[in-house]
């Protein structure tokens, strides 16, 4: 990565612009995932690519010396153990949850991919712990969620509200009635 000049090791430009990059991708990312992809052929690399990529999910392979200055630099030291052999990272920046549940699900039918860690919201994780992010709802089924909660209480009310006008009908009714039955 360096080059000697005068006796000091300077950066070169490229390699530079590449820690840069891959620090700016790890500060964005909501949720992060470090894949072993060795022995998957392009037929699988090529659907998995395509199943994150229609989930907004970015997959980079990335070299793990650069990888590794940038976790350094953005205080994610934790992750450099897990920078080791062959090394794909899904960046997700809209939906933490997105890129553990797209790789776990593909590693269940491809056991060539191996899961290494990720990192959640700064936070690194390790395979159980992305394991256990797969778990959760996504986004949209969490909003899904919410919003059935919402609509349970407004239709409660909507039905008390309902009864309790039909109830008030059914006295003015009566009322309505009695005063035909005293004026005949």
């Amino acid at each position: 990565m360096h080059k000697s000049v005068g006796g000091e090791k300077v950066a070169r430009p490229e390699k530079v612009a590449a820690v840069a990059e891959i620090k700016d991708k790890l500060s964005r990312a909501q949720g992060v995932v470090l894949a072993d992809y060795r022995g998957l052929n392009v037929a699988q690399a090529t659907e998995l690519r395509k199943k994150l990529r229609e989930a907004g999910v970015e997959y980079k392979v990335l070299k793990n010396t650069l990888t590794t200055i940038a976790a350094r630099e953005i205080g994610l030291d934790d992750l450099v153990p897990l920078l080791t052999g062959p090394t794909a990272v899904a960046f997700g920046y809209d939906d933490p949850v997105a890129p553990a549940k797209i790789l776990s699900e593909f590693a269940k039918t491809n056991r060539d991919l191996e899961l290494k860690g990720g990192v959640l919201e700064g936070k690194v994780l390790d395979v159980d712990g992305v394991k256990a992010l797969a778990e959760l709802p996504s986004r949209e089924e969490l909003l899904a969620q919410v919003v059935r909660g919402m609509q349970a209480p407004i239709a409660g009310l909507v039905n008390v509200l309902q009864g309790t006008i039909r109830n008030f009908v059914y006295a003015l009714d009566a009322v309505r009635k009695q005063k035909e039955e005293a004026g005949a």
